[in-house]
């Protein structure tokens, strides 16, 4: 018999493309609570960004897993604004970082100062230091100024001088990227790019959408008027009922089958990690909890697997003169791979 103040276990069915799929889980508490605040912070990004309901979902999606999110594509697409939305659709602390070719690695993570008055240095804290840090054109900046966010990233902290510095909870870096054919950028690292939990591209807007953009955004700004509609308390206990999302044995070696597909695939050089692996459950824990669900099924990560994988993956010299590019080579994993079909934990 279950102890009184356990949480209450439940069975769910579902048909997934492989099969039925059973798995026992417990209800993870605020899930509700979750998915209409969730729904509050979608709505007010997408008063600002017209006709880009997907990658909406998948940067609210990126925040609950606790991960970084990189948006890329040309310029005049909306890449900032989407980040300044997100930004301010929540009271939290925001920090903008305008990447160039001269910004130094101090001029982020921050710098131990001589104080005259009582003879000791003191450290003047960067821009890193805030919930949410939005860098913008992250790949103008040099490679040493882009490794400066590898320890934020990864560890949540910033060392200085021999001296660690824990950031806030939450924290978020959402950068900006231009194509790296673009005269003026850098590529970035493999190590850097595999920091961030996830790549969306945005794309032109459709006609109508950017027709309605010209009626909303002709004569002022709405970014201007987003007033926040969550707080980082929240946000701290939206990221906490997640955490409780069930992910099943099946689940998880689905997920590690995919990854290991990336490894063994001629048309890459460069596989997906097993940081990849990890960030890839956690983003399916949320999308998971976005679509009102206390667990996991092998379509959330079908839905992820393409931007939580393809943008940390190398073609092969073959692949790049056929010009086949990781998010297709990932689309035909995701069709090759078997789904699982087993039954219970």
């Amino acid at each position: 018999m279950a102890p009184a103040n356990s949480t209450p276990a439940r069975e769910s069915l579902h048909i997934s493309h492989g099969g039925l799929v059973a798995v026992t889980h417990d209800v993870p508490p605020q899930l509700d609570e979750l998915v209409s605040t969730a729904h509050r912070i979608r709505q007010a990004i997408e008063s600002v960004i017209e006709g880009k309901s997907d990658a909406v979902r998948l940067t609210v999606t990126v925040m609950l897993a606790e991960g970084h999110l990189l948006i890329e594509d040309v310029p005049g697409v909306g890449k900032t604004m989407l980040a300044k939305a997100l930004a301010r659709s929540i009271d939290s602390s925001v920090r903008r970082v305008q990447f160039t070719p001269d910004l130094l690695p101090s001029d982020i993570t921050g710098v131990s100062a001589y104080n005259q008055q009582t003879r000791e240095f003191e450290f003047k804290p960067g821009p890193i230091f805030a919930n949410i840090v939005v860098g913008d054109e992250i790949n103008r900046a040099s490679p040493k100024t882009q490794s400066a966010l590898l320890e934020c990233m990864e560890e949540h902290q910033v060392t200085v001088d021999g001296v660690t510095y824990e950031l806030e909870t939450p924290f978020m870096v959402i950068a900006t990227q231009n194509p790296i054919e673009m005269e003026g950028t850098y590529p970035l690292p493999e190590a850097q790019r595999d920091r961030f939990t996830a790549r969306v591209a945005m794309g032109y807007p459709e006609p109508a959408a950017e027709l309605e953009m010209l009626d909303v955004h002709g004569g002022t700004s709405p970014i201007d008027k987003l007033q926040p509609v969550a707080t980082t308390e929240e946000v701290k206990a939206l990221i906490e009922a997640v955490r409780g999302v069930y992910v099943s044995q099946a689940v998880k070696k689905y997920a590690i089958d995919l990854v290991v597909a990336t490894r063994h695939s001629p048309d890459l050089r460069l596989g997906a990690s097993p940081r990849s692996t990890l960030q890839l459950i956690r983003a399916a824990r949320a999308h998971a909890a976005l679509s009102n669900r206390d667990y996991v099924i092998p379509d959330d990560l079908q839905e992820l697997a393409v931007p939580v994988l393809a943008h940390r993956l190398l073609p092969s010299v073959e692949a790049h003169g056929q010009r086949r590019t990781p998010d297709q080579v990932v689309s035909e994993l995701i069709r090759r791979v078997p789904v699982p079909e087993t039954r219970g934990r």
